[in-house]
Formats: C-alpha cells, structure tokens, sequence
C-alpha cells in the first residue's frame, strides 16, 4: 500500500535506474525505496530527522544517504535525467521554449543557524560542495529576520529548472545572469543540453541594462518589465538614453507560472522552513522537492493540496 507522500509504482520506476547500485562495505542497506520515502516524508512533513515513523528503518541511515547523495550529485543527476526533453514539452503558441525567472524567501529556523564554520576551498570528506566562500552556509539578515532565498527559472508547465540559493539579503538582479548560465536541459537524444531558452520573462525585479545586454548577446528575447524609476531617468537622459526596451504585455501575463511554480515546492514544509543547516543539503532537500514535482507531471498524478 502507497501511503502519502511516498512514490508511488510508475513513480519508482522512472527513478530506480537512476540510483546507485544498492549494497557496499559494512554488510546489507536497506533498499532505497523505503530510503527514498524516508526522504521525501521529511522533506514534506518537515518532522525532525529523529522522528521519522519506523516504517523507513533507522532515521541515521536516511539522514546519511540523503545527506550523501546530496554532496555526490545523485539527487541533481536524478532531476536532469527527468528534466531531459523539456525544452520541447513546454512551448508557446509560436514553438518557443521560454523560462520565466523569479525568486522566495525561505525563513531559517533556528535549528538551521550554528553551522560550524569552515575555511573556503575544497570541501571536507564527509562535507559537501556549496558552501559559501564566506562560510555563512547561505544564510542571511533580512527584514524577516534570518532568511535563505530561492531564485529558480520555471517553464510554462510550472516546473522548476535549476536555482541559486543566496542569503537573504540578496536582490535578484545581480543573481539574474548567474541564474541563466546555470541552466542546463538535457536533449532526449543526442547533442548537448540545452542552455539558451528562445525567451525569458522576468518581473521588475530582473530589469537593469546589463541583464538585457547578455541576454541579447546570447539571442534571446527578453519580456522584462521595466520600473518607474527607469522609466524616469530614460525619460530625463532624452536621445542620449537611446531607445526604450521592447515590452510586449501579452506574453508576459504568463510569467504567473513562475509564481505557481515557486508555491509547489513551499507545500514541502522542509523547504517553506529551512531546518538545514549546510547549504549543498538544502540543495538536496529543494532537489528532492523538485523530482516530486517532476513525478506528478510525467505521470499525471494530481497534486497533493491536503
């Protein structure tokens, strides 16, 4: 019996080849399915480690193969290999693959603050890989105290494609270049991934003169919408300001995708509340948020909004 929040069958069998080969050193593991729900009941419950039901076995051994699988990759290989052809399932009326950019915050609790520090550089063997160069394990002040920020591109199906956790603080504009050359779509056949979507839509937030420079220098269509303090200062700058950016409203009424999209993984009370304390397994846990959400599209299981 699939109880909730668990994968079910046709869900398993899109992930099962895709894990590690079960077994290894110290006698036998424990099978990943019950593992992999051991995950994701954490990651939408938000329970403590400790408190995981007994059903999913030792809590030390899902903690340890989450926490493992997040330093290795495994969770990130999982979603690419899912996100694989969707640059061709999730297009406009006109054929074109756009992305609409947009970013939470996601309140820290206090389990998640007093990480203990380490130097920058090359990660520990036991740590992971995304870490800060300031070691403040992405976590900042905010007005809403202390904060980790979520900045992710999502396609017009409200799937989330790659993202970029800062501290709180942070604006989205200077991220919004680092966010694009991060996304990477695998191709169902052969060629490389694909990491130039045809357009992009972003709210005010994204709009400054070097954001829509690269983006026209990679040959990309940009539907940004511009704010009134722009508007004003290329009104008094005259000729010398030169043109105003093209901004065509229809197609931006869909970047509330983005907005759906950024509400499907704060159900998972793991990631509404950060309880992480290091950032690359918060990256696991919005990882493991993700493949979820990717399940229930490719097999059209409807969404849980108990």
């Amino acid at each position: 019996m699939v109880r909730r929040h668990e994968l079910t069958n046709a869900q398993w069998e899109r992930i099962a080849s895709l894990l590690p080969e079960v077994g290894g050193p110290g006698g036998r593991w424990a099978g990943h399915r019950t593992v992999v729900n051991g995950v994701l009941y954490r990651t939408r419950t938000g329970i403590p480690w400790r408190d995981l039901p007994e059903r999913y076995g030792p809590w030390q051994t899902v903690y340890e193969r989450h926490r493992r699988w997040s330093a290795d990759g495994t969770w990130a290989r999982i979603l690419h290999a899912l996100q694989a052809g969707a640059d061709t399932t999730a297009r406009d009326a006109d054929g074109s693959w756009t992305v609409n950019a947009d970013s939470t915050s996601c309140r820290a609790h206090q389990h998640a603050a007093g990480a203990r520090h380490r130097p920058p550089g090359p990660p520990a063997k036991r740590g992971g890989s995304r870490e800060e160069a300031d070691g403040r394990e992405a976590l900042g002040r905010s007005r809403g105290g202390l904060t980790c920020k979520v900045h992710l591109p999502a396609d017009d199906r409200c799937r989330p494609l790659v993202w970029l956790t800062p501290p709180g603080q942070h604006g989205d504009s200077p991220l919004f270049i680092p966010l694009m050359q991060t996304l990477k779509v695998a191709r169902t056949g052969t060629g490389r991934p694909r990491t130039r979507p045809d357009r992009v839509r972003g709210d005010k937030a994204c709009s400054s003169r070097a954001n829509r420079a690269c983006l026209r220098q990679r040959h990309i269509k940009a539907t940004i919408a511009e704010p009134d303090d722009q508007k004003t200062n290329r009104l008094r700058r005259g000729r010398a300001e030169g043109r105003p950016p093209a901004f065509d409203r229809d197609p931006y009424r869909k970047r509330n995708t983005v907005e759906r999209c950024l509400s499907k993984p704060k159900q998972h009370r793991a990631v509404a509340t950060r309880f992480d304390k290091r950032d690359y397994i918060f990256h696991g846990t919005l990882a493991t948020a993700a493949i979820m959400i990717w399940l229930r599209d490719l097999t059209k299981e409807p969404p849980d909004t108990a």
